[in-house]
């Protein structure tokens, strides 16, 4: 008995051997397909996408033979297939296992044309197995672009809203040079593209969203799109004079502006009016005895929002400066910093914050504001009518009219979305607590009234 149930058991496993070995020829044979569709967002011309996949599930237990599996476009396609590792446009005869799968790769790259508005660009997978035929379809956003790699400004250079413009490699600005970018430029930023001014940078920028400029990476694909440290930011060096930026919008760099030495004139060195600065890895703002003066700006999401050492001059009118700890940005530093000394000397520091907002939350910080001095020199630094997170006032400082400690009611600030707007909700402590600084719109270009204007870059409808 014993030997007949071993003979049994060894016909059973062999059966069931040929059977996985074996392949299911039905058209009813369970195969599932990951995806139906895959989807690239927009994708500059000459400058080839990331890769997208699906998976093909053979859930039988028996083999399946995919016959065919095209590239419908062929070698023509604007698209690349891989399949398992293999390049091409066409296979046959491809076995997968029982109950395993076989992975597809895709990637895009677009060719220049005369288009100005994007264009969207498709094609289809086709698989072919016992009979049946199913699709997946390919589509994309194709966009030309005016493409800079190492782009030096030798003469002044005005950029108008015809194209996207890519960076790659580095943009310069010349000493005494010029680069102006007019309303609805979108300025898209290679990882390894700082842009540097060592003359001047005018932007200008109007209040509708589309006709903002935008500084920003140049990878639009998920989840690359959200990343911070995408590029590097912008940077006035020593010779930079007379940078004025209107309704510009930062976005995902390194540091979002660096700005160092103070103006070889009288004027400050660089003006913020209606400016976001966002999701910045290191910094918002690093400046480093330079001269700022920024009104209705929002710097927001960075590792650090304001870094000022070694003194400056600053004004700072109406701006909501504000970190939310999310997956991206570790809320570990102060949303501002101020000091009048850097490793090896002092200098003089004159700052003025007025109808500001200073707040943090989901993070390690309790003192949103650090003001640090060293010496004897001049140091005047005054908060006006502001609303903060402290649990030490700052030393060494001015200050009337301050909210602490209560909470700004910000509209939205859904980390698990990604989705932040710093406006205020009815019922803020910000609302009609600053002072008439003469700024009569807000950063969404709304009114502010004649008297008792809010708190913050927004003022409440």
């Amino acid at each position: 008995m014993k030997i007949t149930g071993l003979i049994a058991i060894s016909l059973l496993l062999l059966l069931n051997s040929c059977r996985k070995d074996s392949f299911i020829t039905s058209p009813d044979a369970r195969v599932s397909i990951s995806a139906d569709t895959l989807k690239y967002d927009t994708v500059f011309v000459t400058t080839g996408s990331t890769y997208r996949s699906f998976t093909i599930f053979n859930d039988n237990d028996q083999k399946l033979r995919i016959s065919s599996l095209n590239l419908l476009g062929g070698s023509t396609s604007v698209y690349k297939m891989n399949v398992d590792g293999t390049p091409g446009d066409q296979f046959s005869n491809i076995e997968i296992n029982a109950n395993d799968s076989l992975y597809v790769f895709t990637q895009v790259n677009v060719n220049p044309n005369a288009a100005n508005l994007p264009f969207i660009l498709r094609d289809s997978i086709e698989i072919n197995y016992n009979g049946k035929r199913r699709l997946v379809q390919l589509e994309a956003w194709g966009q030309n672009a005016h493409f800079f790699r190492d782009k030096v400004i030798a003469t002044n250079e005005t950029w108008n809203n015809d194209l996207p413009y890519v960076i790659l490699g580095s943009l310069l600005v010349n000493p005494n040079q010029t680069l102006t970018i007019n309303k609805g430029c979108r300025i898209y930023v290679h990882a390894d593209a700082p842009i540097v001014v060592d003359g001047s940078l005018v932007v200008n920028g109007l209040k509708d969203t589309i006709d903002r400029v935008y500084f920003q990476g140049d990878r639009l694909d998920e989840p690359y799109k959200d990343f911070p440290a995408s590029w590097p930011g912008l940077f006035f060096r020593g010779t930079s004079k007379d940078n004025v930026l209107t309704y510009a919008s930062i976005k995902n760099a390194f540091q979002g502006i660096g700005i160092f030495d103070p103006s070889p004139n009288a004027n400050p060195k660089l003006i913020l009016n209606e400016c976001v600065i966002d999701n910045a890895y290191d910094a918002g703002i690093i400046s480093i005895n330079s001269s700022i003066r920024a009104r209705n700006t929002q710097v927001s999401n960075c590792g650090k929002n304001l870094f000022f050492v070694k003194g400056g001059d600053y004004q700072f009118t109406h701006c909501t400066v504000v970190t939310i700890g999310n997956r991206y940005i570790d809320h570990k530093d102060p949303v501002l910093t101020l000091t009048n000394f850097d490793n090896t000397s002092t200098a003089s520091l004159t700052a003025l914050f007025r109808n500001c907002i200073f707040w943090g939350e989901n993070g390690l910080v309790d003192n949103e504001v650090i003001v640090s001095k060293n010496g004897a020199g001049i140091f005047n630094v005054n908060f006006d009518y502001n609303l903060w997170k402290v649990q030490s006032t700052p030393a060494n400082i001015t200050s009337n009219q301050i909210i602490n400690n209560q909470v700004p009611m910000f509209d939205s600030t859904d980390g698990s979305k990604n989705y932040y707007s710093f406006r205020l909700k009815a019922g803020s402590p910000a609302i009609n607590k600053g002072t008439n600084a003469g700024v009569l719109t807000d950063l969404d270009g709304k009114p502010r009234p004649v008297g008792l204007p809010d708190l913050g870059c927004f003022e409440k409808q």
